[in-house]
């Protein structure tokens, strides 16, 4: 579904992302991990068109789409969180995802059905009331993935939203993703620090460090992987 080809970005000089390749198939959780620094939200920041790359192609299903605003790439199916949330603060829980849903419905009424619809899925229905400002840190994490939901994307993109959570916590949001990609066929692209998370949900684990990628494969390979362990695993990891 989305393809990288040697993508790079430099910023005043400083070599950020070098040449980086690797595709994540349709209907998987991928996670991209690494130290702070490595270069995984530029990555990010790329795919979702906050700037295009300097060198390299991005591919979604089979399209290039480098060089798209923003706009465009959620129009063509693919949403993102942010790792500062951010919600419209003023608003309630329900306006903020209806804000996502209103990209592809053209009234208000259906943009609310498919709101709720959502809100459910992710155990904040009952706050859908409240003002987006007064809800707590993890209900504001599973409000910035409703938001992104709320777009319908084919292919979600999610940044480090179990950072800051609790263990139950963090393990009921695995349990909505694992069910999202499950039963919906979501495609999932995840940024994690949490390895208790990363190793629930992703099938494929990509590593980058000072903006390179120095390894992919399984799980199981890539926790045993001595570059892995030597740069990242057992440092700056919460298990």
């Amino acid at each position: 579904m989305l393809e990288l080809r040697r993508v790079s970005k430099s910023f005043r000089g400083l070599r950020a992302v070098e040449e980086v390749s690797f595709d994540v198939a349709e209907g998987s959780i991928t996670a991209l991990i690494g130290p702070n620094g490595a270069g995984k939200t530029t990555i990010f920041n790329m795919i979702a068109g906050v700037f295009p790359p300097d060198a390299g192609e991005i591919l979604f299903t089979g399209r290039p789409i480098q060089g798209l605003r923003p706009d465009q790439i959620c129009a063509a199916g693919i949403g993102r969180t942010f790792q500062i949330v951010k919600p419209f603060a003023g608003l309630s829980v329900l306006d903020n995802v209806m804000v996502g849903a209103l990209l592809r419905e053209r009234r208000s009424a259906s943009a609310r059905r498919v709101a709720l619809d959502v809100l459910e899925r992710l155990h904040l229905a009952a706050k859908r009331d409240l003002p987006a400002a007064s809800l707590t840190l993890p209900d504001r994490k599973r409000l910035e993935v409703a938001r992104a939901l709320a777009t319908r994307p084919r292919l979600l993109l999610l940044d480090e939203v179990m950072a800051g959570l609790r263990p139950v916590e963090c393990d009921q949001m695995v349990e909505v993703f694992r069910a999202l990609n499950h039963n919906e066929g979501l495609t999932i692209l995840l940024i994690e620090h949490v390895m208790r998370a990363v190793m629930a949900l992703a099938g494929h684990i990509v590593v980058l460090h000072h903006g390179s990628l120095i390894a992919r494969g399984a799980p199981q390979a890539i926790v045993r992987d001595p570059a892995v362990l030597e740069c990242y695993l057992g440092e700056e990891t919460e298990v």
